[in-house]
Formats: structure tokens, C-alpha cells, sequence
């Protein structure tokens, strides 16, 4: 319900921002009403505290990412043009909200357990697509039969979500998006000699 309240998408932007650019332990709950154009107890109507908007930001902007692509990856008839396409729509998406990849890339990799957990279960619909990919891959015969998913997935994911770790702590100094061949084409062939 409170979702669908004019708000509270400001007070998330708002977070995204202020997250990135002071770390989820230095940005106060009024400065995030501040940049979302609220009074501090307005942020207290919509979230229960600054770990429920860290973990409500997450769903949001996850959440929204995973649909897209997700309805992205179905129009693709190969698992070679899936795959692609997430790893580009991986790179595009964070590419174009600089604060957000570092939210999602260094915030919440230095949250506390529990707090990991429940983005972990947001993250869950993301690993689920690329397990599609793979199986989808499997049965038509362009990825190896005897691929093991839960070591593949690790693979896949650990090798996007890194490169964008890497661009992040480079200060976004390069084009992220301009890596998706280069990224797909190691993910499709491995090192092998092709």
C-alpha cells in the first residue's frame, strides 16, 4: 500500500543519493527527508527505520530491474542473445545511476547479517533468470549438458556483479557498457582457444 503513496518513490530516490554519497552509516534519516523534499517525520509514515529504506530501496530498484529484463531476456531466441542481454542490461542499468551501483556494489556488502538475508531474497529472482538461461542453454544444446547450474550461476553473476564492483571503485572512470561483449564472450567460451 504505502508504495503506491506519491512519496514514497521521492524519499527513495532520495536514499539512493544520499546513501552513496555519505554510506549507509553517515546518512541520516534527515538527509534523506532533506533531498527527498520531506519533513524527517514523513519518512517514519513510510519506512520503520534507515534499515527498512535500505532494504525497501533494494526491493524497489531491484525489483524493477529484474521485471524489465526479465521481459527483455523472453523476446531472445538463442541462451547465447539471453545471456547478452542481461549482462548489457547489467551494465547499462548501473552505468546510468552511478549512485545506485554504489549503493548496491559497496552499501550493502557492509551491512549486518540480517540485513544481508533479506537482500538476499530479492536477489533470489535475479539468480532464477540466469538459471533459466542456463537450462534453456542446456536443452537446445549451446551450453554443455554436464554444467552444473549452482556452480555456473555463481560464475555468471560473480563475473558481471565484479566487474562492476571493479568499475565502481574505479570511479566509474571507464564505459561499463563497452566491457558487455568482451564480458559475454569469456562467459560463452571460457578460456579456451576458439
Amino acid at each position: 500500500m504505502k508504495r503506491n503513496r506519491p512519496k514514497y518513490g521521492q524519499i527513495i530516490d532520495a536514499a539512493v543519493i544520499i546513501i552513496a554519497e555519505n554510506g549507509y552509516h553517515q546518512a541520516q534519516v534527515a538527509k534523506i527527508a532533506k533531498q527527498a523534499g520531506v519533513a524527517d517525520g514523513t519518512i517514519y509514515l513510510y519506512f520503520k527505520n534507515k534499515e527498512d529504506i535500505l532494504i525497501s530501496l533494494f526491493q524497489e530498484k531491484m525489483g524493477a530491474f529484474i521485471k524489465k529484463l526479465a521481459k527483455a531476456i523472453e523476446q531472445k531466441e538463442t541462451a547465447a542473445e539471453k545471456l547478452f542481454i542481461l549482462v548489457q542490461n547489467h551494465f547499462f542499468t548501473f552505468s546510468n545511476d552511478r549512485h545506485l551501483a554504489i549503493v548496491t556494489q559497496l552499501e550493502l556488502r557492509q551491512s549486518n547479517k540480517q540485513l544481508r538475508l533479506k537482500i538476499n531474497e530479492v536477489l533470489k529472482g535475479y539468480l532464477i533468470l540466469i538459471d533459466e538461461i542456463i537450462r534453456y542453454g542446456i536443452k537446445r544444446g549451446e551450453f554443455a549438458s554436464q554444467l552444473d547450474i549452482r556452480l555456473t550461476r555463481q560464475m555468471i553473476f560473480g563475473t558481471i556483479d565484479e566487474t562492476v564492483t571493479s568499475w565502481v571503485m574505479n570511479e566509474q572512470k571507464y564505459d561499463l557498457v563497452s566491457l558487455a561483449p568482451a564480458v559475454h564472450h569469456l562467459l560463452i567460451n571460457g578460456c579456451g582457444k576458439k
